[in-house]
């Protein structure tokens, strides 16, 4: 007997696309004509950790999720040679969705996806159309004490002796723990993410990938104030998803963003940094329901008003 797979509008479908000379790996699921939604992806992971989560929305949204350059299947260029940072991480995300379509989007940020994120919403403001935050930091209360080494050290100073230190996060019981602290059922949480992510953090130049954006976090702060006023004006429909005892960002970096959008739904997590590895259903659901009724929800509203 012959069989041959079926793509369904569920299956998660990978390929490559050039962008800027650089084969960029990406994961997409999902009608083209459904609600699309953008996942960017954190440190020390890649499109990997939406693995669950994008087979879980793609009957509802067409939703995709890419490898930064330096990242995952993503090609990674000389860092001598290619500058790793989040400006340019930013402009060569931008470009992809420009390649892929999307310029009308729900938009999930966790960890670097948020500077990259607020980057390309500052210059494509008209691209959001909701806003979905789990463990990103945009508010100086949101840094945890293990950041002292950046903040006071190697942001200061870059040097070897500034350096040395933090090169214990590329290491394989560091990744190990991003994944585990904080996050009351381990059991839930599968191995293969640390190995992986170890795996690629062997390869040649990738802890200088790495290191040169632990020192480029630095300007990330120095534009806290901008995205807060972007926040603050633009009023975007935002769900907060929030690891109460992420290793990285406090609880009170996640009440933050409640001053700046008072009308935001914040879900405090009994979890840590990957919330979306043991809380899967949960977020999954709450994204459903939240875009049923307050997005879906509005412009149907705003259809009625106007006869259309």
């Amino acid at each position: 007997m012959n069989y041959s797979p079926d793509i369904t509008e569920t299956s998660v479908r990978t390929g490559t696309i050039e962008v800027q000379g650089l084969n960029i790996f990406y994961r997409e699921a999902g009608r083209s004509g459904n609600p699309k939604l953008v996942l960017l992806h954190g440190f020390p992971a890649s499109s990997h950790q939406y693995r669950n989560l994008i087979p879980s929305l793609a009957d509802r949204f067409h939703v995709i999720a890419m490898d930064y350059p330096g990242f995952g299947n993503s090609d990674m260029p000389d860092p001598a040679k290619f500058p790793y940072t989040f400006d340019k991480t930013s402009e060569v995300v931008e470009d992809f969705l420009r390649k892929k379509n999307f310029s009308r989007f729900g938009l999930y940020v966790q960890d670097y996806g948020g500077p990259v994120g607020f980057r390309i919403l500052s210059r494509n403001p008209e691209w959001l159309e909701w806003l979905i935050i789990q463990n990103t930091n945009a508010y100086e209360v949101g840094f945890t004490p293990v950041w002292e080494g950046f903040r006071n050290a190697l942001w200061k100073k870059r040097a070897p002796e500034t350096e040395k230190p933090l090169m214990g996060f590329l290491e394989l019981d560091a990744i190990k723990s991003v994944y585990l602290h904080g996050h009351k059922k381990p059991e839930l949480i599968s191995p293969d993410n640390w190995n992986m992510d170890f795996r690629y953090m062997e390869r040649p130049n990738a802890r200088t990938v790495q290191m040169e954006f632990f020192y480029d976090y630095r300007t990330n702060v120095g534009l806290y104030p901008e995205w807060q006023e972007f926040l603050r004006t633009r009023q975007p429909e935002t769900i907060l998803f929030w690891g109460q005892d992420d290793i990285f960002f406090t609880r009170e970096g996640g009440e933050a963003y409640l001053k700046d959008l008072p009308k935001g739904e914040l879900h405090r997590l009994d979890s840590g940094h990957f919330a979306v590895e043991d809380s899967l259903d949960y977020i999954a659901g709450n994204i459903r329901r939240f875009y049923d009724e307050k997005v879906a929800g509005r412009k149907m509203e705003a259809m009625a008003r106007t006869g259309r």
